[in-house]
């Protein structure tokens, strides 16, 4: 039996072949981006040698070409979109193609016939987006929409929400283009002479198989496939050898265009949120509601609940389902195209729930948006369960199995059976229409006990399955769990997948070990690699070893806040999920602890904004720029820091000096901010100093902690707001002067935040107990207290906490507007103000989704019309935006969701310093502050 075979000096090799044959995308092997590349959403961790990243399918076509060759007769070639597979699907040794980066293109719609051509890398929410304005939409409803594309869905045939109605990926696949190393074989076309002997052996191995793979495989809603031998050979005759394709997992080789059928966008949606009692009670309510023919009926337990409370995700379910107490809930939706048969079937459902065990809580959504919010919610409770605290999390390793849904109740019973009687807690939610409840038992995957009780709960849950006529791999793949596969299908029909197999992948090269083997071993669920759990607890490293792959970061929009630097350049290491990956790999040794590896994680974490969007916004908060710093702390402790930074050290903490000599310091700027733009390798670095606000609007710190007269407000400032942002301190006291407060400036107190994200824990403690101190001063006033900019707020709010620093609350400015609103106080009225577009900070959007509205709301008040932008990061981030090194991955971000915005026909309002800074840069364009347009409104 051969093993994988990839030796160091095989790396360069391949490269230098590859490049000679005119491969265009990149060819990596570098530590992060491997390290990146060995996990998905599953427990296991294979290290591949080398990425390659296609441009397109001549690209695919001459890495195959290039592994033709006898010296690369043993490299593995697997294929790679998305990531999001739950069981190891795209996870192999030897050459990983990287689909996901450059073939992105949506290369055909044709909105008469309902199909389109896409490149495997397309992601799913993005092909959506594109079709949508030609009313179709490609039917598969993924809970990872937001970054699963095309090409993964096709290699597992995914499904989800709706698939009753719409069917799984696989029915909603026309035809394959696929890349051999003789060219490019496509269904849609007459095959070329050297594919004719090819399909004929596929053919025969087939056809030989075909009867005992129809009486091995259940007739289901969520059928069986991958090497689907039945569609394969239509009992009419023909061969549609492409659909061996669907859901082979890379297995027969890669695919490089994929043509979809298309449906028509249905105008009618609704969706009923039922609450009950116990899960019991809301499982037993799916089978009755399939009477109203509903698009789809899901459920979620109190335990998933429990955590979604705890998260304070379900503050945005409506007041009439959040009953006291454990709830589990059941959405059911409709869709369709009469409005008054829709109101028709609901009113019956409606009344069908009034009549079933448990109901607690009922809720009716009828508009788009509160029903996508609703669902985002559901899926967002399913995201958590990986939050949970312990050593033990959830695992995705028994999670879809599907059973006919007559049989689920008992079907149920027996499976938590089996988890009780090994002590195991879980978490359910799924699809109860089409049979499939989503079970992840929680193990310890770092315990040998418990990759025992992975094997022997696999073992009876399979065998439970085949006992209720259901299929074990009903919606995420099969991946590692194809072990199964022989046992399942039995010797004649895996025989004849054996012999589809062997002719397209003679060698095994294409994700080997994975489904179907000839020679090479079989990956089984407990003796591939897995993953460490816990190897950091209690170090500032372990939630990188909380990461769980599901890639929320990956999302694809451009006005989603996480992750900027993966939305710039396509790159996952690039990602909160790669940098969480490189450093496990570094913390735990796996990358063998070179200088190359240490300077690749360097790399890696160096291209971070710092936004914070991942911790607020990963379900398990995954927070890069903390773990940076404590990665800084511990390198820079034992080697000499680069000058940049120490200059930069150095001007926070003597940003106060530097804003007292101000008036003196300002002549003198012009020439020295050049020489500082050379030194610290920036550009375009503000041009002039801002001026000293008037005595009357300031107080010193000295002068806080005693009573001050009614309506003021203390206004705190961070450095670099204070020293180059004048006219945002001006606007804030303009605002709230004309809303009738006296707003007075603090002296300013560096919040620490560049010691922070460079790792200097000495001079960042230091500089957070004295503003610390300060505002405890100014908290013993008792009046309000408003940051100026929202990244100062919200580092008092996330990083001073996580470092042991306790600072009394300092409030947005929105915030305190909207609470004084609340309370009942009046405001005067704008008369003649301009529509308003409200751009948030990252930072604050990330942490709070409503700060727009709020901002809205309040413009609003004053009669003023305002609508908060959707928008992602503008690509300052403080100091990044300046740094020469990140100019193309800045003004990339930049032009993906600012520039348009800001240099529209409407007027913006921005609220971060670093905002407005970015887009007077790259617009010429100087957005205000909303408290600016406040004051000039009511002037």
């Amino acid at each position: 039996m051969r093993d994988l075979i990839f030796p160091d000096t095989l790396t360069g090799d391949l490269t230098a072949a590859l490049r000679t044959a005119g491969f265009t995308g990149q060819i990596e092997a570098d530590h992060a981006l491997r390290a990146a590349m060995s996990t998905d959403n599953s427990v296991y961790q294979i290290t591949p040698d080398l990425i390659a990243a296609p441009r397109d399918a001549d690209d695919v076509v001459r890495a195959l070409r290039v592994l033709d060759d006898p010296a690369f007769a043993d490299v593995a070639l697997t294929a790679r979109g998305g990531g999001t597979g739950t069981n190891g699907q795209s996870l192999n040794q030897g050459l990983v193609l990287d689909m996901r980066r450059h073939m992105t293109r949506i290369l055909q719609i044709d909105a008469n016939a309902g199909w389109a051509d896409v490149e495997p890398g397309v992601v799913l929410d993005a092909l959506n987006d594109a079709l949508r304005p030609h009313g179709w939409f490609f039917a598969p409803e993924t809970s990872t929409s937001t970054r699963c594309t095309i090409g993964g869905m096709v290699s597992t045939d995914a499904s989800g929400k709706g698939s009753r109605i719409y069917g799984k990926t696989s029915d909603n696949v026309l035809g394959l283009e696929i890349a051999r190393p003789e060219g490019l074989l496509s269904s849609l076309s007459p095959a070329p002479d050297w594919a004719r002997p090819l399909l004929a052996a596929v053919e025969l191995g087939a056809r030989d198989g075909r009867a005992a793979f129809i009486a091995a495989t259940p007739k289901l809603n969520r059928r069986f496939t991958g090497y689907d031998l039945e569609r394969a050979c239509p009992e009419g005759g023909g061969f549609e050898w492409w659909r061996l394709f669907l859901g082979a997992e890379g297995t027969l080789g890669p695919i490089s265009r994929i043509r979809v059928k298309l449906r028509r966008i249905e105008p009618e949606k609704r969706l009923i949120v039922a609450g009950f009692d116990s899960f019991r009670n809301a499982l037993a309510a799916a089978t009755p509601l399939l009477a109203d023919d509903p698009t789809a009926i899901e459920v979620m337990d109190e335990w998933v609940q429990q955590i979604a409370e705890g998260a304070g995700i379900l503050t945005r379910l409506p007041v009439a389902l959040r009953p006291a107490g454990h709830v589990a809930y059941v959405f059911i939706e409709f869709n369709g195209h009469d409005a008054g048969a829709i109101e028709t079937r609901i009113a019956t459902c409606m009344a069908r729930l009034a009549t079933l065990p448990g109901l607690t809580a009922l809720h009716q959504a009828r508009d788009s948006a509160e029903i996508a919010d609703l669902w985002a919610i559901r899926s967002a409770g399913v995201g958590l369960l990986g939050k949970v605290d312990g050593p033990s999390r959830p695992v995705a390793f028994v999670e879809d199995c599907v059973v006919p849904p007559e049989t689920l109740p008992a079907f149920i019973d027996e499976f938590l059976a089996i988890l009780r009687a090994h002590g195991l807690g879980f978490g359910i939610y799924g699809h109860v229409d089409v049979g499939c409840l989503h079970i992840r038992p929680a193990l310890n995957i770092d315990l040998a006990q418990d990759r025992d009780r992975l094997v022997a709960v696999s073992d009876a849950i399979f065998d439970l399955v085949e006992r209720h006529g259901g299929i074990f791999w009903g919606e995420h793949g099969k991946g590692v769990r194809g072990a199964y596969l022989p046992q399942f299908l039995g010797p004649e029909a895996y025989a004849a997948l054996q012999q589809v197999k062997a002719a397209f992948d003679p060698q095994e090269r294409f994700n080997p070990g994975k489904l179907v083997t000839l020679t090479r071993d079989r990956m089984g669920i407990a003796t591939t690699p897995f993953r460490a759990f816990n190897a950091a607890l209690g170090d500032p490293l372990e939630k990188a070893f909380r990461c769980n792959g599901n890639a929320q970061c990956l999302s694809y929009k451009a006005t989603v806040p996480m992750c900027p630097s993966f939305k710039a350049t396509g790159d996952l290491r690039h990602s909160p999920k790669g940098r969480a990956d490189a450093l496990r790999a570094w913390r735990t040794g796996r990358d063998g602890g070179s200088m190359q590896a240490r300077a690749d994680l360097l790399g890696v974490l160096d291209t971070c904004l710092g936004c914070k969007a991942c911790a607020s916004t990963c379900p398990v908060q995954v927070d890069i720029p903390t773990m940076r710093a404590a990665f800084y702390a511990d390198h820079y402790a034992h080697r000499r820091r680069p000058l940049p930074d120490w200059l930069v050290l150095l001007a926070e903490r003597a940003s106060p000096l530097a804003l007292r000599l101000s008036p003196s310091l300002r002549p003198v700027w012009p020439m020295a901010r050049r020489v500082a733009e050379r030194v610290l390798g920036v550009v375009d670095l503000p041009e002039v100093l801002a001026r000293r606000i008037e005595n009357r609007y300031r107080i010193a710190l000295k002068e806080l902690g005693g009573p001050l007269p009614e309506g003021t407000v203390l206004l705190w400032q961070d450095w670099f707001t204070a020293l180059f942002d004048e006219a945002v301190a001006r606007d804030a006291i303009g605002g709230l002067e004309a809303l009738g407060y006296r707003p007075l400036l603090v002296d300013m107190q560096p919040a620490g935040k560049a010691a922070q994200n460079l790792g200097a824990r000495r001079g960042f403690d230091d500089m957070a107990a004295r503003l610390v101190a300060a505002l405890q001063k100014g908290a013993a006033s008792d009046v309000p207290m408003i940051g100026l900019d929202p990244a100062f707020v919200m580092m008092l709010r996330q990083d001073y906490p996580k470092a042991g620093h306790r600072a009394p609350p300092v409030l947005l400015a929105q915030e305190f507007l909207a609470r004084e609103l609340a309370q009942g106080r009046s405001f005067p009225q704008a008369r003649h103000a301009p529509p308003v577009r409200i751009m948030s900070h990252c930072t604050e959007s990330a942490a709070d989704p409503g700060s727009g509205a709020a901002w809205a709301g309040v413009l609003s008040a004053l009669g003023m019309t305002a609508q908060a932008q959707a928008s992602g990061c503008c690509g300052m981030a403080g100091l990044f935006g300046h740094q020469t090194r990140h100019q193309t991955v800045s003004r990339r971000l930049y032009d993906m969701s600012w520039r348009a915005v800001v240099e529209g026909d409407v007027t913006v309002a921005a609220t971060g310093f670093s905002c407005r800074c970015q887009a007077e840069r790259l617009s010429g364009i100087a957005p205000r502050h909303p408290l600016g347009l406040i004051a000039d409104a009511l002037a």
